[in-house]
């Protein structure tokens, strides 16, 4: 039956019955095929999220910046500690603190959405939120690794003075050790032990010399784990040895994965990270619940504006989060 005749149909019924409703799904001239369009629940394309808060310690604060205090030193003679006489801070060094302290940075962004969409598809304003915290999260990540906080000209896509303290900007040295102490922005700023690649071409002695670096009390660490980009982890797959068999076919593999894991301990990939051959930094190997510490505000403010526009509501989402090399000794890096 026509569209126009089920009309007519139903006002006969109505005037008669008082009342009717009429169907007009199945009318050929509702749409091209006949029936409506329904939506499936929204989607959104599935982000990177930070891979450092993997295995980072993460805290949490009420303040507008965080404080960190490290006990350094020696108590002991190391001369000669033994004996019943009192031997007061007799260490080389002797016992210290470092103090440093980072103010908490934020990240935010007001999305406008039309009320007429939000009425007609399904899920959006939840997955709109929750693609907005991890746009947030790959933010930061980025920002956790190549910002530099002491610069405001060149890294401001990652910040610059107003984002993280990445772990690109700490310093390198053959040894690690720890920054100045005090409360100023230019403390803290710790110096990394860095290991140079021997050749242009990452090799696996530059791998066996990054692990050889790290002192051997964070080896049994659980959260032990390499951090590189895809791209690194695909140049060492192409390794191979005189036999022309991949390096790390089986070396210190666990599962069988190719480059899942080196030497027992599993290989993050970071695509935030450089990439061997076009960075500064393509590799770190750490305990990183001991080398990296994430601080969060704990209330991520989201709030939802509805008069701000005639016809669109407007969501507004906020987020602070802090970040430091908390124990430098606790990482080491490559560089070339």
């Amino acid at each position: 039956m026509q569209t126009n005749n089920l009309i007519l149909e139903s006002i006969k019924t109505a005037l008669r019955d008082g009342k009717a409703s009429v169907d007009l799904k199945e009318a050929a001239t509702f749409n091209s095929t006949g029936g409506r369009t329904i939506f499936d629940d929204s989607f959104a394309s599935l982000r990177y999220a930070n891979p450092l808060r993997v295995g980072a310690r993460q805290i949490t604060t009420i303040g507008s910046d965080q404080a960190f205090v490290v006990k350094t030193g020696n108590a002991t003679n190391s001369t000669n500690p033994w004996g019943y006489s009192a031997q007061v801070d007799n260490g080389t060094p002797g016992t210290a603190t470092t103090f440093w302290q980072l103010p908490v940075r934020d990240v935010n962004a007001v999305l406008p959405i039309r009320t007429a969409v939000l009425s007609d598809i399904e899920n959006l304003d939840a997955t709109i939120v929750s693609d907005l915290l991890l746009e947030f999260s790959t933010i930061e990540a980025q920002s956790m690794i190549s910002n530099n906080d002491q610069s405001s000209t060149t890294t401001t896509s990652t910040g610059g003075t107003y984002g993280l303290r990445g772990l690109n900007s700490y310093p390198s040295g053959s040894t690690a050790a720890f920054g100045t102490n005090g409360a100023a922005i230019t403390n803290g700023i710790h110096t990394v032990a860095t290991v140079t690649q021997g050749t242009s071409s990452i090799a696996y002695n530059d791998i066996v010399s990054l692990a050889s670096t790290l002192p051997s009390q964070y080896w049994n660490d659980p959260s032990m784990a390499w951090h590189m980009h895809p791209n690194t982890i695909l140049a060492l797959r192409e390794l191979k040895d005189t036999t022309n068999l991949p390096i790390f076919l089986d070396i210190g593999e666990k599962e069988g994965y190719s480059v899942g894991y080196i030497f027992g301990h599993p290989v993050i990939p970071n695509p935030y990270m450089d990439q061997v051959g076009s960075g500064k930094f393509p590799i770190y190997l750490a305990a990183w619940d001991r080398f990296l510490t994430i601080v969060d505000h704990p209330v991520v403010s989201i709030q939802r504006l509805d008069q701000s526009q005639p016809g669109f509501i407007n969501i507004f989402a906020e987020k602070r989060v802090c970040s430091t090399i908390r124990d430098v000794f606790a990482g080491v890096r490559l560089t070339y």
